[in-house]
């Protein structure tokens, strides 16, 4: 016979299970729908379960490739994803929001992003070209789809501000 205390708790408890239970999914994140697809037959960069595990790794080299070598492509860029993933509508969530495509996963794992400290956290008109390239595109990509590297030219422009004769 099951004693008095423990039929109050599972009074309790029950409809607290059962309310988890029928929540279902609306547990997890709200994701965004992406905005545009990397190519025809492919949504994103790397597979989509590659990226909810792996996508800091490549942000993280394509910071170095970009910093320390001063390699610039489109593949794993911060601004292509945010390109790629957040609306350019004037009231699109920023992200402060928990609707930005990055919080909206980060605020549900409590994991903090410091990116938006100096990048931009809605797209960006992919054609900028930046002043200290005097007019090259930052982000060179070679017609068969494989990181451009810089010329001599380039390194002249962006280390002297002087284009190369």
């Amino acid at each position: 016979m099951i004693n008095h205390g423990l039929k109050i708790l599972l009074l309790v408890l029950l409809p607290g299970i059962a309310g988890l239970a029928m929540a279902g999914d609306s547990l997890l994140p709200s994701i965004p729908e992406a905005q545009q697809r990397f190519s025809e037959t492919q949504g994103c960069v790397e597979p989509t379960d590659d990226m909810r595990k792996n996508h800091m790794e490549y942000i993280l080299h394509q910071r170095d490739a970009t910093v320390h070598e001063g390699i610039r492509t489109k593949q794993h860029s911060l601004v292509e994803c945010i390109n790629c993933h957040v609306s350019d509508a004037p009231n699109a969530p920023r992200v402060s929001s928990e609707e930005h495509f990055c919080s909206s996963c980060h605020s549900y794992a409590a994991v903090k992003i410091d990116c938006f400290q100096c990048h931009a956290d809605r797209p960006v008109d992919t054609e900028h070209k930046h002043s200290l390239l005097d007019g090259l595109n930052g982000h060179r990509v070679t017609s068969g789809g494989k990181p451009a590297q810089l010329t001599t030219g380039d390194m002249q422009v962006l280390m002297t501000g002087d284009k190369a004769q």
